[in-house]
């Protein structure tokens, strides 16, 4: 089984074409995560706002988990045109981070390897930011593929052309 991430971004969806040229014909489970309304309110601090928005949160959350479906739907069929048998699972970030969210589902379905994308970022926006790809490459008990971005991609190797030409 192959677990990929997908999220909708340009570089969840280089990860997908990567991996059907990697892994066609095999099984694929197309994860997408999507986080709670009470979770990201404890999260950011936000607290206070949450009393006041326990319903509509419930709404948020029905909201958020149908827009996950649809994502991940939407991962299944890209990764079935690239040659892959997906289904989709959608899974609510869980207390911890969404790496180990990630890393739990590759748990739950056998995953032999995991398969994601990330947008390069470097310096203090990766500190700021953070990276899930990072934290699941470092504790991952299983391969994982990290595929670039596609302009990433284009821009090492243009600078990789230039070091060997100069």
């Amino acid at each position: 089984m192959i677990l990929i991430c997908y999220d909708g971004s340009a570089d969840a969806q280089s990860a997908i074409d990567r991996a059907g040229e990697l892994f066609a014909e095999q099984p694929a489970t197309v994860l997408t995560v999507w986080e709670p309304f009470i979770a990201m309110m404890m999260r950011s601090g936000a607290v206070i706002g949450l009393l006041a928005q326990t319903v509509k949160g419930d709404e948020i959350d029905a909201a958020s988990e149908q827009a996950a479906r649809e994502r991940a739907d939407e991962g299944v069929e890209r990764a079935r045109r690239a040659g892959m048998n997906p289904q989709p699972r959608t899974v609510a970030r869980g207390a911890g981070t969404i790496a180990e969210t990630i890393l739990s589902v590759a748990d739950e379905v056998e995953a032999a390897v995991i398969v994601l994308g990330t947008r390069g970022l470097t310096g203090l926006k990766s500190l700021w930011l953070g990276s899930v790809s990072h934290a699941v490459l470092q504790h991952a008990d299983r391969a994982v593929i990290v595929v670039p971005s596609p302009g990433i991609a284009a821009e090492r190797a243009a600078r990789r052309r230039r070091e060997a030409s100069a």
